[in-house]
């Protein structure tokens, strides 16, 4: 995981000084692209422990099409806790927008409007086993007409995948990146969430790529991340995944094996 090193490191090298939504500050950078082979190990990162148990749930949440934290997410992360109402409720937030993106159809034979889902996971599934070569293969969080009702909007907007030679890779644009907390765990996800879909499709998983838009380091986030610079990153893991039809799988069929890793590091959450 030397990519996430040289990230860290570019920021606090080059980054300017920015004020941001929640008062914190950052040291800031606009656009910056990295690169993840599976074939090499899953990139979990080495130079602090991260929960990857918290990754999977999480990411399996999503899949659900879940919105609400008390759906089999709370009792395991925390994550979402500071953003969801009283009730739990985050609004139709990543796992919606994959699922269940609405559209409006026109009843037939009338002025109606119906409500319908796009289901958006299963549509990008379907293409890569039917049309490989599209350019088309993309699922997007970034609906812009639910964003005013979403408790945060979605810090990674959209993803698409690519198939060659029998690899299926994936990119993903994230449009902030909180470097310290929340891109260690966004890379493993990611980087899971392809190798679901690779094994659903017959492909090997290959490259993760990771472009950022708003890339920062919080700057009460500084301290600890020079001293992860310090560290020196460890043989990756191995990622196996029971052979289950993709959304058969659950949180016992994601095996994660050999994770060496140096200890973990608190950083304040910026809400």
């Amino acid at each position: 995981m030397r990519q996430y090193l040289d990230l860290v490191k570019y920021i606090l090298d080059n980054g300017e000084e920015k004020k941001d939504r929640t008062g914190t500050g950052t040291i800031s950078i606009f656009g910056y692209q990295s690169r993840y082979d599976l074939r090499e190990g899953f990139p979990l990162l080495t130079t602090k422990k991260v929960l990857f148990e918290a990754v999977a749930r999480e990411l399996l949440w999503f899949l659900k099409g879940s919105t609400n934290i008390n759906d089999g997410l709370k009792e395991y992360t925390p994550i979402w806790n500071a953003w969801a109402d009283e009730q739990g409720e985050l609004g139709p937030v990543y796992g919606y927008q994959w699922r269940k993106w609405e559209k409006f159809v026109k009843a037939e034979g009338t002025q109606a409007y119906r409500k319908e889902h796009i289901d958006q996971i299963h549509g990008a599934i379907d293409l890569i086993k039917k049309n490989p070569d599209s350019r088309r293969i993309i699922v997007s969080a970034w609906n812009v007409a639910d964003i005013d009702r979403m408790a945060l909007p979605p810090c990674h907007a959209f993803f698409q995948f690519y198939v060659c030679n029998g690899r299926l890779d994936c990119q993903l644009y994230q449009r902030s990146a909180d470097v310290a907390l929340g891109v260690p765990f966004n890379i493993a996800s990611y980087a899971l969430l392809l190798a679901m879909i690779a094994q659903e499709c017959n492909l090997t998983p290959g490259i993760f790529v990771h472009t950022l838009g708003d890339a920062h380091i919080y700057l009460n986030h500084v301290e600890g991340l020079k001293g992860q610079l310090l560290r020196t990153p460890k043989p990756l893991p191995q990622l196996k995944i029971a052979k289950k039809p993709f959304l058969q799988i659950g949180f016992d069929d994601i095996e994660l094996s050999n994770y060496q890793h140096d200890p973990f590091i608190k950083f304040p959450i910026a809400v």
